[in-house]
């Protein structure tokens, strides 16, 4: 048992690492490479942690060879279109000013329950509405309505605002985050002077603090807490 442990911890830690190596795609957004990379990894892995006599190396060699060649597929995609096309495909209009592209929909055997269903989830309910819907080729759907139909900017009403900055956490389950505070140009003494404006003894009884925009608002909400509090005193 204490073998099968340890095994399991170094696989874990193997596929940790190799998951790293093949980069920041969420399940959904897998191409179609990355997902037979995804599932084949997946089977290695899992034969030398049920199974004690089949060596770790046997998934280690062939899982390392996998992550080698999704590199190197992805490298070519990279440099040549073409190769890009084979392996993934290429984004398919569905939609075009308003009418559905049934031949389309034929070929890539998506029913039109999926299609609206889609298209409800972000909002339209209006076919008449849609200037194009193009499915992408991770599965993803993506909707340009017509203009009349967008909602308005704040740019369309005319209305002048400062670009807000990112927001900063500075404490998080009552631990400082000083590269945070840093970031925005204060330091632990103006911190701890903000916690004791709203009555807070110690940064260790805070669960999240943020602060907000050029004004410094301030956000927080104690471990003890059920409801949001919100500060906009300025500095």
């Amino acid at each position: 048992m204490f073998i099968l442990i340890v095994r399991t911890i170094i696989l874990y830690i193997y596929l940790i690492l190799i998951m790293r190596v093949m980069g920041k795609r969420q399940i959904g957004q897998l191409e179609p490479v990355d997902f037979v990379v995804a599932l084949m990894i997946s089977e290695l892995a899992t034969l030398p942690m049920a199974d004690n006599r089949i060596p770790l190396i046997y998934a280690i060699v062939p899982i390392t060879t996998l992550v080698f060649l999704q590199v190197f597929t992805s490298f070519l995609e990279l440099k040549s279109e073409g190769f890009r096309s084979i392996l993934n495909g290429q984004p398919s209009i569905v939609i075009k000013d308003g009418l559905v592209n049934v031949e389309e929909l034929r070929q890539l055997r998506y029913n039109l329950d999926d299609l609206l269903a889609e298209l409800r989830q972000q909002g339209f309910f209006n076919l008449m509405e849609i200037h194009y819907a193009i499915l992408e080729t991770d599965g993803s759907l993506s909707v340009l309505p017509y203009t009349a139909y967008e909602p308005p900017t704040r740019q369309d009403l005319k209305v002048k605002v400062d670009n807000e900055p990112l927001p900063m956490p500075v404490i998080l389950d009552g631990i400082i985050n000083f590269e945070n505070l840093k970031t925005i140009g204060k330091d632990q003494y103006w911190l701890e002077k903000k916690l004791s404006h709203n009555h807070i003894q110690s940064h260790k009884d805070v669960l999240v603090a943020i602060i907000y925009s050029n004004e410094h608002k301030f956000y927080y909400q104690l471990k003890n807490e059920t409801t949001n509090t919100l500060n906009n005193k300025k500095k």
